[in-house]
């Protein structure tokens, strides 16, 4: 089925219907073999086709359910003129150009969760769909053997794929955090597919490459204005109020409104109650 779909043969009839006939021995094969093969025929090209045909076999039932449930589930025309979720899955993969294996896996369940959040009422929604598809994906991640780094990139970019559509409200370090997180390359590149896929606008993603551009290196992680030991300094003592405040003067400082070490003390100093260190 892979080889089918990658080179563009077709299976031969008796072949097909033994497969077919067959399809429930696949509970005899290994997780890793099939999380193996899955994954050539989602990242080698012809995934589009390789779908199709493990959904047309029986096989997606078989061992992806939860993909194969989202079969059928309406979307709204406006956004998703290409039809339900499923076929808004399976043609996402002709705008991907050898993704990484975790990318591929993210763009197969980014929507995973629509089936159990669809409602209906002034139109179809699916509210958190990208929060249960995050915790759908990490059970199928776990049943697949997945390791632990494929189970956190695939989670994230699954539960972090509607965030690009924010972009534009974000705060400036908002912004900025999420441009300069790790996974955020795949994340664009999963976000552009998507939208592809459906109603073609490029807008936001072009966005994010423009703020990325227009970044330097020491923009997005610039040095840090103070330590630990500088609030240790000042009279706070260690905890958990370290975290939140380093942050705050992060924010500030990514938005422009600090720039040196004394904008950043009186800062501290103005924004928060000093606690004497133990």
């Amino acid at each position: 089925m892979r080889f089918a779909a990658r080179l563009g043969f077709t299976i031969e009839p008796e072949t097909w219907d033994a497969l077919c006939a067959q399809v429930e021995s696949i509970a005899s094969v290994s997780a890793e073999r099939i999380r193996d093969e899955l994954t050539l025929l989602l990242t080698e090209g012809g995934a589009k086709c390789g779908l199709r045909l493990l959904d047309q076999s029986g096989l997606l039932q078989a061992v992806l359910p939860e993909v194969a449930a989202m079969r059928g589930v309406s979307q709204e025309a406006e956004f998703h003129p290409e039809g339900d979720v499923w076929t808004h899955v399976q043609l996402l993969f002709d705008h991907l150009d050898e993704p990484s294996a975790e990318l591929a896996w993210s763009a197969l369940l980014h929507d995973i969760g629509k089936p159990s959040t669809m409602v209906r009422a002034e139109r179809i929604r699916f509210h958190g769909h990208d929060a249960i598809g995050a915790k759908m994906a990490a059970v199928i991640c776990g049943r697949l053997r997945m390791s632990n780094e494929a189970r956190r990139v695939i989670g994230t970019l699954v539960a972090d794929h509607m965030r690009i559509s924010h972009v534009r409200q974000m705060r400036p370090s908002t912004l900025v955090r999420l441009l300069r997180e790790p996974h955020f390359p795949e994340l664009l590149e999963l976000h552009r597919a998507d939208c592809l896929a459906s109603h073609g606008k490029l807008d936001l993603y072009e966005f994010c490459q423009e703020q990325l551009a227009a970044l330097k290196k020491e923009h997005l992680r610039p040095p840090a204005l103070l330590t630990g030991d500088d609030l240790i300094a000042l009279g706070f003592a260690p905890g958990p109020l370290f975290r939140e405040i380093l942050a705050a003067v992060e924010d500030a400082q990514l938005e422009g409104r600090l720039d040196n070490y004394q904008s950043a003390l009186r800062f501290v100093q103005r924004k928060f109650c000093a606690v004497p260190a133990a």
